[in-house]
Parts: structure tokens; sequence; C-alpha cells
């Protein structure tokens, strides 16, 4: 059910944080590893939601779910879990397999109250998650190296709240934050496993593009991620960077 007001969110979300495991992550490397993104239709309140499973042994994509919505939740920052957590959990629930973690296109403890996207997502679905953002959002960090597999901490005062990750030699970083049941060396590993060859996962990569291609026959696409809206791939700022 949507809550009938912002601080109606912020209370349930805060009653989620409480359910929020960050101590007892997968005792072994996942297999089937999904990716989820969002996109949003620029003129009407249709949204497409796509959930995308990998299988991590082989590289291979082996299932996908799409399904369209519509957005009942306006854009509140610290609070796009509200928008985007039903519609993902339908897509989940539409994958045949169950997916031994979730990768969101976003934060997870890297956030105003420490419970981003992926900590929501994973505390709601049951599942281990992490995020992965383009941005960051309340941390500060010093630049990491500019070789592939170098990170620096992310930051809020002296409490880490993730890393900043070079996924691809001479690209910019990512911001990966553990969301529900993963631990950051864990979400780590797992996210230069899945971008083998770009700066994003491919799990993320194949979502947004799904999401995106479910839109694109009825009108333009508006993507919201990490506060920016992007439409068609090009970015226009949009308030401030969102978990």
């Amino acid at each position: 059910m949507t809550p009938p007001s912002v601080a109606e969110a912020e209370r349930i979300q805060e009653q989620l944080r409480q359910r929020l495991d960050l101590h007892n992550p997968l005792p072994t490397e996942p297999r089937l590893v999904a990716g989820v993104d969002v996109s949003y239709d620029k003129s009407s309140p249709r949204i497409t939601a796509a959930a995308v499973v990998f299988d991590l042994a082989t590289g291979v994509e082996v299932e996908s779910a799409v399904v369209p919505g519509e957005v009942t939740f306006p854009y509140v920052p610290g609070l796009l879990a509200f928008r985007e957590v039903p519609i993902l959990l339908t897509a989940l629930e539409r994958l045949a397999a169950r997916p031994d973690l979730v990768v969101c296109d976003g934060y997870g403890i890297a956030h105003p109250r420490r419970f981003g996207l992926a900590c929501h997502l994973g505390v709601v679905a049951g599942l281990p998650t992490f995020g992965v953002a383009k941005t960051p959002f309340v941390a500060g960090f010093d630049a990491p190296g500019e070789h592939r597999g170098d990170w620096s901490p992310l930051r809020a005062g002296d409490e880490v709240l993730g890393r900043v990750l070079r996924t691809q030699t001479g690209v910019k970083p990512v911001f990966v934050s553990v969301g529900h049941r993963t631990a950051l060396e864990q979400a780590t590993t797992l996210t230069l496993n899945l971008t083998p060859r770009y700066r994003l996962p491919e799990v993320i990569r194949r979502a947004d593009h799904l999401s995106r291609e479910a839109l694109r026959p009825h009108r333009l696409v508006d993507h919201e991620v990490d506060g920016e809206v992007d439409l068609l791939n090009c970015r226009q700022p949009h308030g401030q960077p969102d978990g």
C-alpha cells in the first residue's frame, strides 16, 4: 500500500530498517544473480520494471521478467524505494527461479537514513542485496587509483558506507554499498565479476535496457536513478541523488 504522506513513508522506512541484517552475509558465492531497474514514461505515470538473472558461473543470462505499472508515490529524495520496490517485487516474483542475490541500480546503506533502495528491497523480498550507483549521495571520498579493481572508502565522517570502485581502467568509478545480508568485500568482488567489459554490472545494464525498451514504443522514457533523469541516455539534473 502506498504511504499517504512523506512522514508516514519515513516512519515505515525506519520500521523496516530495524529488520536490516548487516551481519549475516551469504556464506558462499551466489550462482544466480539478478539485476533490477525501473524506467519511467516521461509524459504519464507509466513505469516498467525489469529483473534479469545471470548465472555467475557461466556469465550467461538465464531469465528475465518485465512488468508494466504506474507510479503511485511522488519523487522525494531518500524515498525512491516507495516508487520502485512494489513493482520490483512483482518483477522478481515473475521469475521462475529465485535468485541468490539482487543487485540494485542505486544505494544500500549509503543513504541519509542508512536505508536506501537496496536495503528496502532486500528486507521486504527476503533476499541478499547490494547497490551500485553512478554518483555518491551522502558520503565523501578520495578518488581511487586509475586501474580496474582500485577502490577507496565511501565515508560519512568516520563511518564507512561503501566503496568507490574502479570497474574499468581509466573510466569513472561506481559507488558500491551493501543492502541486506551482503558484506562489503563480497559486494565489491561481485561488482567486479559482473563488469567484465563495461562500467556498470551487466545485470543492471540488461535490466535498464529491457525496462526502457518496454516503454519506448509508447513515449520517450525517463529513468530516475541516482537523483537524475536520463532522457534516452541524455543526462539532465533532477533534484539530488536518491537511493
